[in-house]
């Protein structure tokens, strides 16, 4: 159209100057002025720019305003004749340049709304794309929730059926246990009775042996024993003395020991009183008249150590008494001791009499022909070869039952690794399930979308002219088509590998099948062997996790539906940003913080010391302090306690106002980056952020990038934070140039 139009303007000025030039011009400074003109319209034909009209105007009535210098004619009617042909020419040619202005006009008015039509649509496209990414965004959300619900099912139906073997083995176990610990408990019965027999067999062996030499020394000692009884009475009762004098005096010197201590802790809360009044006497001006007691208290200082020596001296003294005592006592215990051997001594005599008198009438008893020793070892002979019996018995059964536990437990193990790998093989064939799903949705999307920039292309095409036909359609259909066999290509590549998921299930089905089949065999084959409930247990643990993290899973995706509807419902605002996923950038050395926080830091302090003036002041009342300085703590707080106070107030207002204007900055700042450059920043991790895009189609068409130890404020004495701002603006441009480019 701009071309037509040029060439149009060109040809009615070009027309004009012919007609200016025909009529003749003696001094031939119309027709170089008409060659002007056609070099202007020259120009204007290889001009891009909308204002060449403008131009060839401006030239034109520059044209018009040149003085003629042709020689006039002597004649005057000659003369009068040409200034009218003059006249009629230059209405002639405004009445044309204001036609050729009308048109340009027209033209830009039809420009302006063709410009506006097509923004129009591409807005209308873009919102259409979004919504399609939307719908397909809900689509894929609602389908992965099914599977997972119908995933959520199947696992319930899988846990009842454990549930049901499991409560069946439990019984066999149970049973199984029973019978085991019936048998176990008559072996452990008949064991009890051999080991029993055994040792009664040895023991009274060697007690007979004994006693006959220990009656003999019995006799003797007895004589011994009943003369120094006597002797060691004695010396008890006096032993008996000197230990309660002992334990008088060690009574007296825990008192002692008590009242060391006390005055120790004394004598430190003293010194913590000095060290605490040597380092304020240059702080505290009023506490000058409650320091003049110090002398006192030094002396009360050196009378303690001297106590606090005389203490340590009687301690060391009532060391070496319990050292007295502790041998004493020791001699006491020996002599109990003593007398405790005598008493049982006694006993076991008596008890070797009865033992005696048992053994002369157990074959009475029993009704066995013991008579002697010999008798009873040849009896416990022959239950020790009856036990060897059963125990042989036992051990084959029990090597028996193992071996078929080794079976079972291998051929368990190799159907779990089975069952795993046909879970993993049907988690793989429900995930390229889904995606053949997802990559059909995708297709008859591109599909559609193929047909709607079809049609739009072709609205193009029927509303514009066949000279303005822009190639950037053709070149945009074909990036399409080329998609599409790349979408076709990709969906065959995943069909093929769909086929040869399905016969790899197809295979661990059948072992699976095989490996069932072989456990059933060995179960008849074994009904009476023990069934281990640990790995069933284990399973049932496995797949409770497994619907644990199920349910989670299902939480999180209804609740990341419910973000996507809120979204889906903001989405016409383009201020709006996820407040989940969204993170408010904060300074790390604001010197707002760090101010207040010094400020803090000191009013603490002072608090501190305030608080420790205090107790001081009432440690020194109670221990009799003089009470002249009533006076000084009832007057008023003196100018520097006020002078603070209003330097704390100013400061918590400074710090105040600096907060709100911080935030209100920052919002600002917040708001301009959002709206100039089209880019959110989020702080996933420390010193770690992700830079996303507003019109980016998908949550992971992301950057991140790290950044470097040194703040905004630091940047201008930071050599890196200039390379990082620099860095930062040729990121920006590049994801600038690949949005242009898609």
């Amino acid at each position: 159209m701009r071309n037509t139009v040029r060439s149009n303007g060109c040809n009615l000025a070009m027309t004009s100057f012919h007609v200016a030039e025909e009529e003749g011009d003696p001094s031939g400074s119309r027709g170089a002025r008409g060659g002007n003109l056609s070099h202007h319209c020259s120009k204007m034909d290889g001009m891009d720019d909308e204002t060449t009209v403008f131009t060839t105007l401006k030239s034109f009535k520059s044209f018009i305003s040149k003085p003629e210098t042709s020689q006039k004619p002597p004649d005057s009617s000659l003369a009068h004749h040409h200034l009218q042909r003059q006249y009629l020419q230059r209405i002639e040619m405004e009445e044309a340049a204001e036609k050729i202005c009308s048109k340009t006009h027209l033209l830009q008015m039809a420009q302006e709304k063709q410009q506006m039509e097509l923004s129009h649509k591409r807005a209308r496209i873009e919102l259409e794309k979004a919504a399609h990414i939307s719908a397909r965004d809900l689509e894929r959300e609602v389908d992965r929730n099914q599977e997972l619900l119908n995933r959520i099912k199947k696992l319930e139906e899988r846990e009842a059926e454990t549930t049901r073997t499991l409560n069946e083995q439990m019984e066999m176990n149970k049973t199984l246990k029973k019978s085991l610990e019936g048998e176990n408990k008559k072996l452990e019965e008949k064991e009890s009775v051999i080991s029993e027999a055994n040792k009664t067999n040895g023991a009274l062996r060697d007690e007979i042996r004994e006693l006959n030499h220990k009656l003999k020394k019995l006799d003797m000692q007895l004589t011994t024993q009943s003369t120094d009884n006597q002797g060691l009475q004695e010396q008890l009762e006096l032993q008996r003395k000197k230990y309660q004098e002992l334990t008088m005096k060690f009574q007296e010197l825990q008192a002692t020991q008590s009242l060391n201590s006390d005055n120790e802790l004394k004598i430190k809360e003293l010194e913590r009183r000095l060290a605490l009044q040597e380092q304020d006497s240059v702080i505290v001006r009023n506490m000058k008249s409650e320091l003049a007691r110090l002398p006192d208290m030094e002396r009360e200082l050196k009378r303690l150590r001297e106590e606090n020596s005389y203490l340590r001296e009687t301690q060391e003294n009532s060391n070496l008494l319990r050292e007295e005592t502790e041998g004493l006592r020791r001699k006491l215990e020996r002599l109990e001791k003593l007398k405790e051997d005598m008493v049982s001594l006694e006993l076991e005599k008596e008890k070797q009499a009865t033992v005696l008198q048992a053994w002369e009438n157990l074959s009475e008893m029993t009704g066995l022909n013991i008579r002697k020793p010999e008798d009873l070892s040849r009896e416990i002979i022959q239950i020790q070869q009856r036990e060897i019996a059963l125990k042989q018995q036992n051990h084959s059964v029990t090597s028996s039952a193992r071996a078929l536990e080794k079976a079972r437990a291998q051929l368990q193990g190799e159907v779990t690794d089975l069952r795993t790998k046909a879970l993993e093989e049907q988690k793989k064939r429900e995930q390229q399930d889904a995606l053949v799903r997802r990559l059909q949705k995708r297709v008859l999307l591109l599909t559609k979308e193929r047909d709607g920039m079809k049609a739009i292309l072709e609205s193009y095409d029927s509303e514009l002219a066949t000279n303005e036909y822009s190639p950037q359609l053709t070149r945009r259909v074909k990036e399409a088509e080329d998609m599409l066999q790349k979408v076709q290509a990709h969906n065959l590549e995943i069909e093929a590998q769909l086929s040869k998921a399905q016969e790899e299930i197809g295979t661990y089905k059948l072992q699976t099948q095989k490996a069932e089949m072989e456990l059933d065999v060995l179960k008849k084959q074994a009904p009476g062997a023990e069934n281990s409930s640990f790995v069933m247990n284990e399973e049932v643990s496995s797949l409770r996790q497994k619907i644990e993290e199920l349910e989670a899973e299902r939480r999180r995706l209804e609740d990341q539906n419910n973000i996507l509807e809120m979204r889906l419902e903001k989405h016409n605002l383009q201020g709006a940003y996820d407040p989940t996923k969204t993170k408010v950038i904060h300074l790390r050395m604001n010197p707002t913080n760090i101010a207040k926080q010094q400020r803090l830091d000191e009013v603490e302090h002072l608090r501190e010391e305030c608080q420790q003036l205090r107790e001081r002041i009432r440690a020194l009342q109670a221990g009799g302090a003089v009470t002249s300085n009533e006076g000084t703590l009832s007057l008023p707080p003196s100018q520097e306690v006020l002078d603070l106070r209003r330097q704390l107030e100013s400061a918590e207002l400074k710090n105040q106002r600096l907060k709100e204007v911080f935030q209100k900055k920052i919002q600002e700042f917040r708001t301009v980056c959002y709206v100039l450059t089209g880019y959110q920043i989020d702080i996933t991790t420390e010193n770690q952020y992700r830079l996303t895009s507003v019109y980016a189609e998908h949550m992971e068409d992301s950057l991140l990038f790290k950044g470097w130890n040194c703040t905004p404020l630091m940047a201008q004495f930071c050599p890196a934070a200039v390379g990082y701002v620099q860095w930062d603006t040729g990121i920006l441009m590049k994801l600038k140039l690949m949005k242009v480019e898609r």
